[in-house]
């Protein structure tokens, strides 16, 4: 078996885009981008030393610098200041975009790990991201998957064993939350509902919804740095990932 066969994009196929942004062409049809920050090298918007990385900062610092950096790739998606994007939450917490109009042209996802930020963007379709440290290891994944998962996926798990398993638990994982992200419905007994394909070297795959036709989800793996994996999903009929680097 090939190992991360089934990565759809290696670091190597994200492009590097620098700042300034200018106007950005929305995804097309069944393009999805995504975005990856690195703040241990991306410099801090809010003051002008350029060697003070964002990731050095306090988390209520961080996370304005993150609300910065979402809004102006919006607003370079909407051909708007960055300043006139208007982000709000639904009562699960995921963020959208304030406007029905907006919404319409474009829909993103976010993600965090280890001072770096996944931005997921697709053409007005509910999308999902996650990112998650490649090397993360869960102490008792068989408990974590009775606990939370569906009966399918737990079954499969249960059949593996050492390191074959924690590589499956986190591709799990990180595609299970990217599906609730998705949904927007927040991961408290929600991840029962459904069951994605638990082998990390083949392409992901919705196997079967509660609610939905899981035929109508496409996913899809990527590995924006050799100690990063990330997760897409996407209610849409085909997936066709662009990956980028914002320096």
């Amino acid at each position: 078996m090939v190992k991360n066969a089934g990565i759809t994009l290696g670091p190597d196929a994200f492009r590097p885009r620098r700042l300034p942004l200018r106007r950005l062409q929305c995804p097309r049809g069944d393009e999805v981008h995504l975005w990856h920050l690195d703040f241990n090298t991306l410099s801090n918007p809010l003051h002008q030393d350029p060697q003070d990385h964002a990731a050095d900062l306090p988390v209520v610092q961080q996370r304005a610098i993150r609300r910065f950096y979402l809004r102006l790739l919006l607003g370079a998606y909407l051909g708007l200041p960055g300043k006139d994007i208007h982000i709000t939450r639904r009562v699960k917490g995921r963020p959208e975009l304030g406007s029905a109009e907006a919404r319409a042209k474009i829909n993103f996802s976010v993600s965090r790990s280890a001072g770096c930020y996944l931005i997921g963007i697709s053409s007005g379709a509910p999308i999902g991201v996650d990112l998650e440290v490649a090397a993360r290891r869960a102490r008792n994944p068989l408990a974590l998957a009775k606990r939370y998962m569906s009966e399918p996926e737990t079954t499969a798990l249960a059949a593996l064993g050492g390191e074959e398993l924690q590589r499956a638990f986190m591709h799990t994982w990180s595609c299970n939350e990217a599906i609730v992200k998705a949904n927007g419905t927040g991961i408290a007994n929600q991840l029962y509902r459904f069951s994605v394909d638990v082998d990390p070297d083949k392409p992901p795959a919705v196997l079967s919804m509660l609610d939905d036709d899981p035929a109508a989800w496409k996913m899809a793996t990527a590995r924006p740095t050799e100690g990063a994996i990330a997760a897409v999903a996407v209610r849409q009929k085909s997936l066709r990932l662009k990956g980028f680097r914002l320096l």
